[in-house]
């Protein structure tokens, strides 16, 4: 499938051509310049043609995290078959517009000149002052009033190759086997369902400049996000998927989160984005900064795992610099993070990827925790020796009693206990039961949610 960069300095109006294109809000756009940061890369249709397209973040030079995000954008180019160079119509041609443009056009690509921001016919004749690019292509545009986008769209098509017509084979109607077709319907409902339960989706969280780009570019095996010493380098959330032995697994960078009376500017898109990518996530790697001491930030974020129930794994990152030792560090996180205690701990360095090997496979044990059906049977035979165990509280002298258990659904594991007296089980005796649960059956890194209910009560009533 042929894809399509668009290249130009920052808020020259790239991402929101992308979205245009893509005719949904995918990519974030704002006033501030330096928006978009990390390669964004999405599959579309151009007047019934399939392509992808690519958002890369403004060509600047003026610091660290910019010169890496102009060094990406440039390997996007020379990756891309077609290229949109965009400039910013309201600004007079610069040294540096002209210096990109013919870096461009030497990579002897289809290559289109896009004059941004020409909003009405009185702005057209600014348009002309780019004529000294020499450029043999040329769109005057204005993506926000939609002006111009057209031609540039067949342009972009006539660059991309036609579909192939659906092949259509006519049965013979005397030889049609009903029975036949009905097997290869099922067959295909059962791939199509293999698939779709096929993927594990991971949300990398954690505070800003813990390494949580660092952490996503070992774990895919190829510098996939933009990585600097300046915090907050993330903005887009960045995904990426790999296969791993029989799980394709979908990684997403998060932006990282500071204290709320810091954030400022493009963060706040960042942290909605961020808060959206949760709500579709399976797992979330907290990743910690073992090279300075925790803060009660990361115990906020953690919070955010917590409360989109999602399995867990604590990543405590930067291990060749920790400031303290093993037992140390694991108590501290203990202590501090006791809501997640089924969470398991892995100590690793992104940056010399040690120990990040390790994480792949806890993500498929964790995740198959966290999809995992309990039988009925084996469930109530744990709740019962519990029980026996240690008796339920009385409620005002009133027997309290379990009836049953059953487990109405997954990801995380949901329990209801039908009850008696459902509202006079104490959060003590229900967390007693889900230790007893974690004792006989393997539910590391994941919730489990459990529910008390009257006889006859649906589940759906429950409130996950």
């Amino acid at each position: 499938m042929k894809k399509i960069a668009i290249i130009g300095k920052p808020n020259v109006g790239k991402s929101s051509l992308f979205n245009r294109i893509a005719k949904q809000r995918i990519a974030i756009t704002s006033d501030f310049s330096g928006t978009t940061r990390d390669i964004r890369e999405h599959e579309v249709e151009i007047l019934g043609k399939s392509c992808k397209i690519l958002d890369t973040g403004g060509l600047d030079d003026s610091n660290e995290l910019f010169t890496n995000v102009r060094k990406k954008s440039i390997e996007a180019s020379q990756k891309a078959d077609i290229i949109i160079m965009m400039v910013d119509g309201k600004m007079l041609p610069s040294d540096e517009d002209k210096k990109i443009f013919y870096t461009l056009q030497g990579l002897g690509k289809p290559l289109a000149l896009v004059i941004n921001k020409i909003d009405n016919d009185k702005e057209m004749q600014r348009a002309w002052e780019f004529s000294e690019f020499g450029a043999q292509t040329v769109f005057p545009i204005s993506v926000s009033h939609n002006r111009g986008v057209t031609k540039l769209l067949e342009w972009m098509a006539s660059y991309l190759p036609q579909e192939e017509n659906e092949l259509v084979i006519e049965e013979d109607e005397d030889n049609f086997d009903m029975d036949d077709f009905l097997k290869d319907e099922s067959k295909i409902e059962e791939e199509i369902q293999k698939v779709e339960t096929n993927e594990i989706n991971i949300a990398i969280i954690g505070r800003v400049n813990v390494g949580k780009s660092s952490l996503l570019n070992s774990l895919v095996g190829e510098d996939r996000a933009v990585v600097s010493s300046i915090a907050g380098t993330t903005i887009d959330p960045v995904d990426e998927n790999i296969a791993y032995k029989d799980k394709v697994l979908n990684f997403v960078d998060t932006a990282g989160v500071r204290r709320r009376s810091k954030i400022e500017g493009i963060e706040k898109y960042a942290l909605m984005r961020t808060n959206a990518m949760l709500e579709n996530a399976d797992i979330a790697l907290l990743v910690l900064d073992s090279s300075e001491p925790f803060k009660e930030l990361d115990e906020r974020i953690a919070n955010l795992a917590d409360k989109n129930s999602l399995g867990v794994i604590i990543v405590l990152n930067k291990w060749d610099i920790r400031l303290e030792d093993y037992k140390e560090s694991i108590d501290e996180i203990r202590d501090r993070f006791k809501f997640l205690a089924f969470a398991p701990i892995i100590t690793v360095s992104a940056l010399s990827k040690q120990r990040v090997f390790k994480i792949k496979d806890l993500i498929l044990e964790v995740y198959e925790n966290y999809a995992r059906r309990i039988p009925t049977s084996k469930l109530n035979e744990v709740i019962k020796k519990a029980t026996i165990r240690h008796q339920l509280p009385a409620d005002k002298t009133k027997r309290v009693k379990i009836y049953f258990a059953t487990q109405y659904d997954v990801k995380p594991p949901k329990i209801a206990l039908v009850m008696n007296r459902p509202k006079a089980l104490h959060f003590s005796y229900k967390r007693y039961l889900l230790n007893k649960l974690r004792e006989a059956f393997k539910l590391d890194g994941t919730p489990v949610l459990m529910y008390p209910r009257a006889k006859g009560e649906k589940d759906e009533s429950i409130e996950a």
